[in-house]
């Protein structure tokens, strides 16, 4: 099955700074992912990625590691379909940014489990028909 990366796992796994011994087994499956040719982005979730690099070097270096990864095409229905889970949720009591409805509604479309470290998503998965993918 393929699995949708959130910006929480790429960031950790892009991160210069020292890593967690805790973060060990999720790095390792992200990399097996990878190697595996499992791992799906999406547009913004690259320029979350993005956003916010001050040095132009960093940038494109981070820039072309993520040129191996293509976007998944995102249909207007899926826009569509993110409002409808957001505000499905909130009338559970349930809220969460644009983005994470967008990732939710992606995954629905094209049948992903999402590979996240935001406990939100655990929030909307009793809510929403989601498969969180677990390392």
């Amino acid at each position: 099955m393929e699995i949708l990366v959130d910006t929480s796992v790429w960031s950790l796994a892009l991160r210069r700074s020292k890593k967690k011994a805790t973060d060990a087994k999720l790095l390792k499956s992200f990399s097996e992912l990878i190697n595996e040719s499992r791992v799906k982005i999406i547009g913004p979730i690259r320029q979350e990625l993005l956003s916010g690099i001050s040095e132009e070097i960093q940038f494109q270096k981070l820039r072309k590691h993520l040129n191996a990864f293509e976007d998944l095409p995102i249909h207007s229905e899926s826009y569509e379909r993110a409002a409808e889970m957001s505000n499905y949720c909130r009338k559970k009591g349930v809220t969460g940014s644009h983005l994470d409805f967008l990732i939710c509604s992606i995954a629905e479309y094209y049948k992903l489990s999402i590979f996240t470290t935001d406990q939100d998503f655990s929030f909307y998965s009793k809510h929403l028909h989601l498969r969180l993918y677990y390392e």
